[in-house]
């Protein structure tokens, strides 16, 4: 049953491809090996996805579990089906290395990150952009790597809760998803944010996309013309440059967003374990729909965890992993333990 309620989070138990180019960063040991970078074809055959492989290192299977694992290539235990993180808006997939090197190496399973159309080395949005584009690519990078759970933040949640619709996926966690119902997210969507972007005022379009939607934290609530002196400071960073780059993105997606306006009825088909996470620092209307999702929906759980922004997925941390990888987990074993982190030891004179 869904949580009707959200809480404090502490626990549970319970195409065609490419051939593989490693990129300079893939060529590098790290403890999950290389990451293998390739593109694969999308099914309406109009473009192509970038998509970025951690796989596990070698190594002993979880101290619990209700059966032995079978053997792998090696003569290691096999890892289990492989998991699609699904990035927000305005980034790309490189952010979220960090968040799905961690899920790899405590579930012992593969993790894939694709950069979704119109950014890094995935093929622009086509001219008919709509959530179901995005479904369609979601299940492509499926099929292609043998995945059957999903992870996804922000506009990626929204992206993953059309997806339980109709993909055959077994585990999903959101993580402050961008889900609109009965209209609640249609005062965020500000037209003065197109205007700006078609007039070239990108500083402008910037300003109101961040009071709109509010994930900034104390930052958008900011009079418009700080938030443009924070745009044009923010473009000197390499970070700020491409955000700025990928602001016609954000505008697509959030009126996809929009037009997929639903009701809690919508969502009575999703019959997948579904786990909706938000952090107790993020935008209180991501946490709400969570609440009211899992009210109306049995297989849904929500969760709030504490300390989280909503960038966490983004940032150096465990708690949120090991809260993604719990669920994913199902109460079949352990979680392996992550590897301890290297000090360095620093010489005095």
């Amino acid at each position: 049953m869904g949580s009707h309620n959200p809480q404090v989070y502490r626990g549970f138990r319970r195409g065609r491809s490419r051939p593989v180019k490693p990129t300079t960063e893939g060529t590098l040991r790290n403890r999950l090996k290389v990451v293998e970078t390739r593109t694969i074809s999308t099914d309406d055959g109009e473009g192509h996805l970038e998509l970025h492989s951690f796989r596990p290192p070698a190594g002993p299977a979880p101290a619990e579990g209700p059966a032995a694992p079978a053997e792998g290539p090696a003569g290691g235990p096999a890892p289990g089906p492989g998991i699609v993180v699904v990035h927000g808006t305005m980034i790309t997939a490189s952010l979220y290395r960090p968040f799905a090197r961690n899920i790899s190496r405590l579930l012992g399973r593969p993790v894939h990150c694709y950069n979704r159309r119109g950014r890094a080395g995935s093929s622009p949005q086509p001219a008919g952009y709509s959530a179901a584009t995005e479904v369609a690519d979601l299940a492509a990078v499926m099929r292609e790597t043998g995945s059957s759970d999903v992870v996804a933040h922000s506009y990626g949640g929204f992206v993953a809760l059309q997806a339980a619709l109709t993909l055959p996926i077994r585990r999903l966690v959101t993580y402050d998803a961008a889900v609109s119902l009965s209209g609640n997210l249609t005062h965020r969507w500000r037209p003065e944010l197109e205007r700006s972007l078609a007039a070239g005022e990108l500083d402008d379009a910037w300003a109101h996309l961040v009071q709109g939607i509010e994930v900034g934290g104390p930052v958008s609530k900011l009079p418009l013309g700080a938030l443009r002196m924070l745009s044009i400071l923010s473009a000197r960073t390499s970070m700020g440059a491409e955000m700025r780059d990928l602001l016609p993105t954000a505008v697509a997606e959030m009126r996809a967003v929009l037009d997929a306006d639903a009701e809690l009825a919508d969502f009575a088909a999703v019959t997948i374990p579904t786990l909706m996470l938000s952090g107790s620092w993020s935008p209180d209307y991501f946490t709400e729909t969570g609440r009211q999702l899992a009210a109306a929906v049995p297989s849904i759980e929500c969760a709030v965890l504490p300390g989280q922004l909503h960038e966490s997925p983004l940032r150096p941390g465990i708690r949120l992993p090991r809260a993604v990888a719990r669920f994913l987990l199902a109460g079949e074993g352990r979680l392996r333990p992550l590897p301890a982190r290297r000090r360095r030891l620093k010489l005095g004179r």
